[in-house]
């Protein structure tokens, strides 16, 4: 079983940033696809970035540029380093590990960016 913990998340004003963690509990991060979604209140859950194992990265159009996805294998650990933020940011970001057919979700953490 793995759990994920995410962290960093808070309430910032339009143009600023912010940085999440997500922590992963076991052994199999460092071959695992990390994910980070977000939901907006009434909106269903969206793919906000991706990495592979090797680190190759993918992003949602509407963050390409601003979000930058990273790991840190030795740390079980990936981040999402959010710059220019934007009122339409505002959501739970969700963080992800899927392995072959294993798929884990964490808690989420609140970003809140006002205007």
């Amino acid at each position: 079983q793995v759990q994920l913990v995410e962290s960093g998340g808070g309430l910032v004003q339009a143009g600023g940033s912010l940085r999440l963690s997500c922590a992963a509990s076991g052994s199999i991060f460092r071959f695992s696809v990390m994910g980070w979604y977000r939901q907006a209140p009434g909106k269903q859950r969206e793919l906000v970035a991706t990495i592979t194992s090797g680190s190759v990265t993918n992003y949602a159009d509407s963050v390409k540029g601003r979000f930058t996805i990273s790991r840190d294998n030795a740390k079980n650990t990936v981040y999402l380093q959010m710059n220019s933020l934007k009122p339409e940011d505002t959501a739970v970001y969700y963080c992800n590990l899927n392995h072959n057919v294993a798929n884990f979700w964490g808690q989420g953490t609140q970003v809140t960016i006002s205007s």
